[in-house]
């Protein structure tokens, strides 16, 4: 344990693995606390030893869930390490993608951003032997959409999910890579302490640019009723931005887990913002995400369900227990397809609020 330097990383400071803040000081052998004051509410974290490669993992080398601690006064909490992931060899990732899943380029130009970025698409089984015409959903982090073996943290499994869906029911599914380092400042409109907001110009690049290829080398419907933008977190956030500002693109929006307290003023916006009364807004995250998460999103679902047609085109899904991952994503997404087809019906383990 010599000279091993050891961090929180959580929803508290933005899951940064170093950060000196919140670096832990030793206190003897094996030994290390830290001491800090934080508002009540519910916090998720992990301890690292600087990165992700290094992250704390259970003593056969296996990841470990996010810990989790609702914090309602002085607490003090004793933390045991089965073991780090560095000190085991890399598990070894395979591909899950489906057949249905292809990539349409690993450099798809982004002229709205001066960069490039690897596209995919999901495409029905019955899409290469019919010209019938399907709506879209374009997602965000691309990555984590489809196959394990690009995923960060696990896949939602999009593919999975749509493949036990009659052809009547089924989309077309586009996912756009997030930018790495870019991906804070690209799904942010707005500029913040992590740097000048790109938002709006990666917005613009699904509408200007990559939405008409789309259009011109597939069989899609390409009107707002039948176009969808969803994502989590940051991907939630720019999917409720990219609906708010081109309503006539983007009928619907799937908002998970929606990182709203990075952007305030996309409340301002809403507030606003005039929607046709046909847009429709599906709103799900978990109640053990953040301390704030639950009532961010509901205090945005308040403003929209003003400008839409009923409750039932925004509705609000809070799922019991659930945390700000991927497998909470999976579990979401059939709820809000359902929903998003025509068929509101939400998790058996979700609350939805009407």
């Amino acid at each position: 344990m010599l000279n091993i330097h050891l961090f929180l990383a959580g929803n508290f400071n933005n899951w940064n693995p170093a950060d000196s803040a919140w670096q832990l000081h030793p206190v003897g052998e094996g030994l290390f606390e830290l001491k800090r004051e934080l508002p009540k509410g519910v916090y998720q974290f992990k301890v690292t030893k600087g990165t992700w490669q290094s992250v704390e993992c259970t003593a056969e080398g296996k990841p470990v869930e996010n810990r989790s601690l609702i914090l309602a006064g002085d607490t003090a909490i004793n933390l045991d390490i089965a073991g780090w992931q560095d000190d085991f060899a890399k598990a070894e990732k395979k591909h899950t993608a489906g057949r249905q899943v292809h990539i349409i380029s690993d450099k798809f130009d982004m002229p709205q951003l001066g960069r490039q970025r690897r596209v995919w698409i999901y495409l029905p089984a019955g899409y290469s032997y019919s010209k019938k015409k399907y709506p879209v959903i374009y997602m965000h982090d691309g990555q984590n959409l489809f196959d394990e073996y690009t995923s960060g943290y696990g896949e939602w499994g999009v593919d999975e999910i749509l493949d036990k869906i009659p052809d009547a029911k089924q989309s077309v599914i586009v996912g756009i890579d997030h930018g790495g380092d870019y991906r804070i400042t690209e799904y942010d409109p707005y500029d913040s302490k992590y740097g000048k907001g790109r938002g709006d110009d990666y917005i613009r690049f699904i509408v200007q640019t990559l939405k008409p290829y789309i259009d011109k080398h597939y069989h899609v419907k390409k009107g707002a009723a039948y176009t969808t933008i969803a994502g989590s977190s940051m991907g939630g956030l720019i999917s409720m931005f990219a609906a708010l500002k081109y309503p006539d693109v983007f009928g619907n929006a799937g908002i998970f887990s929606p990182a709203f307290w990075i952007a305030p003023e996309i409340y301002t916006y809403a507030q606003n913002t005039i929607l046709p009364a046909s847009s429709r807004f599906y709103f799900v995250c978990g109640d053990a995400e953040s301390d704030s998460m639950v009532t961010d999103m509901q205090k945005m679902a308040g403003i929209i369900r003003l400008k839409v047609k009923n409750s039932g085109s925004a509705p609000v899904i809070i799922i019991k227990g659930a945390s700000h991952n991927e497998k909470q994503w999976n579990g979401d997404f059939p709820g809000f397809y359902s929903w998003l087809m025509g068929s509101p019906k939400a998790r058996k383990s979700g609350s939805p609020e009407e």
